[in-house]
Parts: C-alpha cells; structure tokens; sequence
C-alpha cells in the first residue's frame, strides 16, 4: 500500500499555497508515496474578504478533521499573524477534539511550513508555537535541521525558512515564493514523505 501523504493548509493571498504545491511535488517523487494538497475551511465571511483583497480560494478540497486518519504522514502549512498560525487553520485544529481523545494521530510525523510578511516577523516563532498542536496528538515532528545544505546558509538574497521548515516572506503581498524557497520546499516534501514511508514499513 501506499504511504500517504496529506499537506494540508490556510492561503488566504496563494503564498501557502505555492509552497504546498512544491511539498507535493517533493513528496510525490518519492517511490511509493501518494502526496494530497487539502485546504481548511475558510472562517472569514466573503465581504471581509473582499475588503482584504483575498482572491477567490482555489479548487483544491476542503479537509474534514475526520479525514486526517486516513493518512501517514503530515506536511502543515499557514500563514502567521502575530508570529502565530493564522486563526482559521487554529479553527482547524480545535475541530480535532475527536481525533486526539482516540488518539487516532498518535506516532504520525509531521512537518510545518508557512509565510510571514517580514523577515521578522514569525519565520521561527510560527512554527514553534504550532509544535504544541501536535503534541497533544502524539505526533511527531519533523524539522527539516539542515538538510537542505548550502541553501541554508544562503545571504546574498532574501530568502525565508528556518530548521523548522520550509518558508516565504509575502511582503506587501507582492513578493512570491522565490525559487530558492520552491526548492527548499520541495525538499521538505520529499523528506518529510521519505520519514513517513519507513515508519509506515517498520510498523
């Protein structure tokens, strides 16, 4: 059987969103690994939106909490509000209640992505506080350290992400994901889905 691989996320202007679809793209090129994109809910009304200048929300699923038993391994991405996950993936998250008194996640790996409109303004702080969510479920989290390599270590551009895990600076909005930060996505999906596959085999 396959080894699943659910990256699930918030993206309220796409910069989550393109970050996610590059973690599919680096989980589904390990052998053996089927990768899904799912979206949670949306929790704001459309005229608050449309006064945000939010674009319409993409035609990737919407994930109901009971269908995060179905898969092995995790890959959670949002964006930050105060160096914190933004409220509708922590609505997410507090619809769980079932999940975690069963215990149904327990031992799964999960790994974080997210974006952040400044250098400073949550690239370690966001997932940090998220760690605490998966805690509570018995999950396992799966930082990416320094795998990536010399990407790492890059100064010559801007660039977000940290060992916690794959990351953007959206700006004004303006900026999207560099290459750089697609690559290091990318890695993070694919290592993420390596882990999640011999876990599943030496279960």
């Amino acid at each position: 059987m396959a080894t699943k691989v659910y990256i699930v996320y918030y993206s309220m202007y796409g910069h989550v969103e393109k970050l996610a679809e590059a973690i599919k793209k680096g989980a589904s090129s390990v052998e053996g690994v089927e990768a899904k994109m799912w979206q949670v809910a949306e929790t704001l009304p459309q005229e608050v939106l449309s006064k945000m200048s939010a674009p319409p929300k993409s035609d990737v699923p919407i994930i109901s909490p009971h269908q995060l038993s179905e898969a092995d391994g995790f890959v959670f991405g949002f964006p930050t509000r105060f160096g914190m996950m933004a409220a509708q993936f922590k609505a997410f998250l507090d619809a769980t209640g079932g999940q975690w008194r069963t215990q149904q996640l327990a031992g799964k790996p999960a790994g974080i992505f997210y974006s952040t409109g400044s250098q400073g303004g949550g690239q370690e702080t966001t997932p940090l506080t998220a760690i605490t969510q998966l805690v509570h479920h018995g999950m396992i989290f799966v930082p990416i350290g320094y795998t990536f390599g010399a990407g790492m270590f890059e100064m010559e551009q801007v660039k977000g992400g940290s060992p916690y895990g794959a990351g953007t600076f959206a700006g004004d909005g303006s900026r999207q994901p560099s290459e750089l930060e697609l690559e290091q996505a990318f890695h993070q999906g694919k290592y993420i889905a390596t882990i999640a596959k011999k876990l599943k085999g030496a279960a």
